[in-house]
């Protein structure tokens, strides 16, 4: 079996929902409200602190602070609890973490000078969502 289909529920799940569908549907909603290069890691087996990584780039401070309370509706919703959202002074980078996956937001030179992709350089980059093909579709049939 594909190791990301097994998930795990996880600690951060209420109703049963397991956190690589929750991690899934965070990347989608991040990529929906205009996230730039949004990725999503499988670091089960490499951290001892959380089963997926969510890596995505903001486009202002405002976007991501907007994106991470998205993400606590979302939560919500899917019966997650947020654990803790910390964030730098300036608003460069927000960290909301729901245990099991780890969401970061990042303006893109600091995402480029903390570079976690490359720390987690060990890790499964995971399809989330909607291909390109269906993102052009879905855009042109808006322009209507």
């Amino acid at each position: 079996m594909d190791p990301v289909q097994e998930g795990s529920t996880g600690n951060g799940a209420a109703n049963g929902s397991s956190s690589i569908e929750f991690a899934r549907r965070a990347a989608l909603l991040a990529q929906d409200l205009h996230c730039e290069d949004v990725r999503l890691l499988d670091v089960r087996g490499l951290s001892q602190i959380c089963d997926f990584i969510l890596v995505a780039s903001g486009t202002s401070d405002r976007q991501m602070r907007s994106v991470a309370e998205d993400m606590d509706e979302l939560a919500e919703q899917t019966g997650y609890q947020r654990f803790r959202v910390t964030g730098d002074s300036l608003d460069t980078w927000i960290v909301v973490d729901f245990v099991d996956v780890v969401v970061h937001l990042f303006e893109p030179g600091r995402r480029r000078f903390y570079d976690l992709e490359n720390l987690w350089s060990g890790s499964v980059d995971i399809e989330f969502g909607r291909s390109d093909s269906e993102q052009t579709r879905g855009s042109d049939s808006a322009e209507v």
